[in-house]
């Protein structure tokens, strides 16, 4: 049986290296590429197209969540675990609604992680015992109902706007990074204000640090 192709995506030189170090003893993984920020790995995903992809979730540029919603796009066979510190309800909810194959926590040993790739090459779904029990918790009520979130009225362009903008880059800079033109970014801009409710950039800074999409 062929190696399963692996992409670290993580900004975080010495997390990558210390995955790319542990995987390196497991004799049926292999570290094809690794990516520093939402943009890097979507490029790498498709040059290299890897089979899995570990994806953190906090990245400078495009984060995990608008990365892996491009690439399950672009292309649907590649797999991807979140692997991050967070396990915020908000988080899961879009990131299983995005497609991810996967959620493990950066607190789980290295055979968790092996369990995880292992798992989801066969085809399944593997979801840390934490992360497990809120799913569950939350598919029997036990959250409590969920207020109406804006966010998923947003198409996927406005949401990688939206990261771009509450992280402070300019439209020109954002513009760039997405290969769009700045006229274009204006204007996701002002869709995005006006579906949030919003008035200006502040408060758009301040919703996307409550709704947990920039830290």
């Amino acid at each position: 049986m062929p190696k399963i192709r692996v992409l670290i995506a993580d900004d975080h030189s010495l997390v990558r290296e210390g995955i790319s170090a542990f995987l390196k003893y497991t004799e049926d993984i292999e570290v094809v590429a690794e990516a520093s920020d939402g943009l890097e790995a979507i490029e790498k995903a498709l040059k290299f197209r890897p089979d899995i992809i570990l994806m953190d979730i906090s990245m400078p540029k495009l984060g995990g969540l608008e990365a892996t919603v491009e690439i399950r796009k672009a292309d649907p066979s590649i797999k991807i675990i979140v692997l991050t510190q967070y396990d915020d309800k908000e988080y899961i909810s879009r990131f299983l609604k995005a497609g991810v194959s996967g959620y493990l926590l950066k607190r789980a040993v290295g055979s968790d992680l092996v369990s995880a790739i292992h798992a989801v090459r066969d085809g399944e779904t593997y979801l840390y015992p934490a992360i497990a029990s809120k799913v569950v918790d939350g598919y029997l009520g036990k959250e409590g109902p969920s207020a109406e979130d804006g966010y998923d009225g947003l198409t996927d362009r406005e949401k990688q706007v939206l990261k771009l903008v509450a992280e402070g880059y300019s439209h020109k800079e954002a513009a760039d990074m997405l290969k769009i033109s700045t006229k274009t970014v204006v204007v996701h801009q002002t869709n995005i204000l006006e579906k949030l409710g919003l008035s200006n950039r502040a408060e758009l800074i301040r919703y996307a640090l409550s709704r947990g999409i920039i830290k």
